[in-house]
């Protein structure tokens, strides 16, 4: 359902600061600036976590911008990435590229109003950190979660984890979703629903839960990141009023010969 004409429009607000602000609710456990480009590193644990921030300008030239990334990565045991938005950093994309950096599908930035979305009647509980039911639920890119997850999870600005359990523990919850709030936008992620649980409104539950909690807090926006090619996302997103911002792509160095 879009959103109601009675809640207030989202703010305008450029991509470089939408983009750090989004960075401040998912952050790497290690950061370090890079003139206005910011490195991350978090075990390799998700691509927002473990890229440099490509927003502003580099202390450098591009070419050898390129070459201070790719060490400040190799030096920790990580492949070095690029987060690359849409518009904004055409020169350093194309630094990259020249590099034999390849690019990733494109992810979509969307904002819209924090709701309020409508609910399912489905209880939804709020935690101010995962616990280990939350940790299961979470599936990321359908896989286990490696250890660093956990602290890459809790280290952003007040975050919190929503749960729907329709079955006692030991069973997985069947459905867990994100939230940092951060100067009044809830930035979403994580949305994940059981395979057993799906089209059943849990991923509303979730969305819903979490822009209530938010607008008490002061929230008045949601952002959330999602791949250009998962349309069944892009459809319930679309159904609660989001639209496109921006897109970013990740750049990838190339994996050195064995």
């Amino acid at each position: 359902m879009p959103a109601s004409s009675a809640v207030p429009s989202v703010p305008p607000v450029p991509v470089g600061d939408l983009e750090r602000l989004a960075a401040r609710t998912w952050r790497g456990l290690e950061e370090q600036p890079y003139g206005d480009w910011l490195l991350r590193a978090g075990g390799g644990f998700t691509g927002r976590a473990n890229s440099v921030l490509v927003v502003g300008d580099p202390p450098a030239g591009p070419a050898a911008a390129v070459a201070d990334v790719t060490s400040w990565y190799a030096d920790r045991g990580l492949r070095p990435c690029a987060a690359v938005p849409s518009s904004g950093a055409e020169d350093a994309d194309a630094a990259f590229a020249a590099a034999g950096w390849t690019r990733d599908e494109d992810t979509l930035v969307l904002t819209a109003p924090a709701g309020p979305w409508p609910g399912t009647g489905v209880p939804v509980e709020l935690a101010d950190a995962p616990d280990a039911a939350w940790l299961a639920g979470y599936r990321y890119r359908g896989a286990a979660l490696p250890p660093s997850a956990a602290a890459v999870l809790r280290n952003a600005d007040q975050p919190r984890f929503a749960t729907v359990r329709l079955v006692p523990e030991p069973a997985p919850p069947a459905a867990v979703a994100r939230g940092g709030l951060c100067d009044g936008w809830l930035v979403v992620s994580a949305v994940t629903v059981d395979d057993e649980h799906r089209r059943r409104g849990l991923a509303t539950a979730v969305m819903a839960a979490l822009a209530a909690d938010a607008r008490t807090r002061g929230g008045h926006s949601c952002l959330l990141q999602v791949a250009a090619s998962n349309g069944p996302a892009l459809a319930l997103y679309a159904r609660l009023g989001f639209t496109e911002h921006h897109r970013y792509a990740y750049r990838w160095a190339p994996v050195p010969p064995a």
